[in-house]
């Protein structure tokens, strides 16, 4: 059900965003999307609406106990937990341990790894804000288990 539930969100807020997007670039009359104009009621100040073109998003299933190897983001990373717990760890900090409705960001270059808690699967949806991915070794199981 919850599944369900994030699953409609997301395509809610896409089909918002797109016409909302849409009624901007038509409402300000201008050439750049997104410009909004000093008259535009729907803010205070000007508010410009971004490319997303190096955005991606994707879900992941992890089996309970499955986790990432260490990498990192050359731009960084947001988690989300649709489902489960997951269990993340930035290199050097505690391991941390968020639910369904929760979220992590992960800021450019640092290392971390993140998966499903021992005992319970997760379904995690990832965005990343463009460049590359650096793997590094695989999380040991006594980095796993230490709390």
């Amino acid at each position: 059900m919850k599944r369900i539930a994030v699953l409609v969100w997301l395509v809610l807020a896409l089909a918002v965003s797109a016409h909302w997007i849409g009624s901007a670039q038509q409402t300000t009359g201008q050439s750049t999307p997104g410009a909004q104009t000093a008259d535009d009621p729907r803010f205070t100040g000007k508010s410009v609406t971004m490319e997303g073109k190096d955005l991606s998003v994707a879900r992941r299933h992890f089996e309970p106990g499955a986790r990432s190897a260490w990498h990192s983001h050359d731009r960084g990373q947001l988690l989300m937990v649709e489902e489960g717990r997951m269990r993340t760890q930035k290199r050097g900090q505690a391991i941390k341990e968020i639910g369904a409705g929760e979220s992590d960001y992960t800021g450019p270059n640092v290392a971390h790894w993140h998966g499903a808690v021992p005992g319970q699967a997760l379904v995690q949806i990832n965005v990343g804000f463009g460049g590359e991915t650096k793997w590094m070794d695989k999380v040991t199981d006594a980095e796993y288990n230490r709390k």
